[in-house]
């Protein structure tokens, strides 16, 4: 008999590790901290946390509720996929919607066409202190910003739910305290050390389902800002540019009028990973208008408290 035959179910990979330190993180916040919540946007990094936490505590229900912070400007597809996930895991679904800011006057309108993804952090925070959160789930990576690579795993906020990357605690060995003092929360970014190839590589070993949008598709679109964007309710053509119909897919989910496609035939979870293998700038970096303010831009809203 094959001796590699007897040896394959023991051996481990590093998606295996990966795996079993997410779990650890989750289940560790959740000992820690009364009120936990899972933020989720439809997106394959939430899509990736969502499906780690859901094996983390099987067979048990999820022990938190799951959070979207809905801006209005999301592609349909997205909406449709969060709603038939949650519903399949059976967990409680808490939409926070920014057009409640809008209209409470916390914040300002930017009208039917402008960028409503900053917004999110006052309904976010509102959402937080309105649930009495004292800990939310990101699917943040290190990869994606270099703020994000500042940011430790346990990430703590202060009352008014700002991020202070000079008052981190130490995470020496992995080890973690998630103590909160009262008025306080952390927020807890299991995915931290994972790349978008290991996102993927994930998504096709546990044959995950995703919004149709990352995969090849036709649609119509514009070029803006050096973006291909998708003609819709939110990117009206402005003179002079030209509609045109192309195969693209989406690398992030954000607003459909901030999030750039890219031109691709990648149409399967195989040949998305080989796309990702040579792709040599992140996803935020090229295809989120949200990131491009400055050169410091998400620094800057994580500090006041962005996800």
């Amino acid at each position: 008999m094959r001796t590699d035959t007897l040896q394959a179910p023991f051996m481990t990979d590093h998606l295996d590790l990966l795996e079993s330190h997410a779990m650890f993180i989750l289940r560790e916040v959740v000992a820690e901290c009364e009120r936990p919540v899972l933020l989720f946007s439809g997106g394959k990094d939430s899509a990736v946390l969502l499906h780690l936490a859901a094996k983390a505590f099987a067979p048990q229900q999820l022990p938190f509720p799951v959070l979207h912070i809905d801006t209005g400007q999301n592609f349909p597809e997205v909406l449709a996929y969060r709603d038939r996930y949650v519903e399949r895991l059976g967990a409680r679904l808490l939409v926070a919607k920014v057009q409640d800011s809008i209209d409470q006057g916390r914040v300002a309108d930017p009208g039917p066409l402008g960028l409503r993804n900053r917004l999110q952090t006052v309904t976010l925070l509102d959402a937080i202190n309105e649930y009495q959160f004292d800990a939310a789930f990101g699917g943040a990576r290190r990869d994606e910003d270099k703020a994000r690579a500042k940011e430790r795993i346990l990430s703590f906020r202060d009352a008014f739910g700002q991020w202070d990357p000079r008052q981190q605690r130490p995470e020496l060995w992995q080890l973690y305290q998630g103590k909160v003092n009262p008025g306080e929360h952390l927020r807890a970014f299991p995915l931290s050390d994972w790349t978008e190839l290991d996102i993927w590589q994930y998504i096709e070993r546990e044959e995950m389902e995703l919004p149709s949008i990352y995969f090849a598709h036709e649609r119509d679109v514009v070029l803006r800002d050096q973006m291909w964007l998708a003609v819709g309710p939110f990117v009206v053509p402005h003179p002079g540019e030209k509609v045109e119909r192309l195969q693209v897919r989406f690398r992030t989910v954000g607003d459909a009028n901030c999030t750039g496609a890219v031109v691709s035939s990648a149409a399967t979870l195989g040949e998305v990973i080989d796309e990702i293998a040579l792709a040599n700038v992140s996803e935020r970096g090229a295809t989120r208008a949200d990131d491009r303010f400055s050169e410091t831009a998400m620094e800057d809203r994580k500090r006041e408290g962005y996800f």
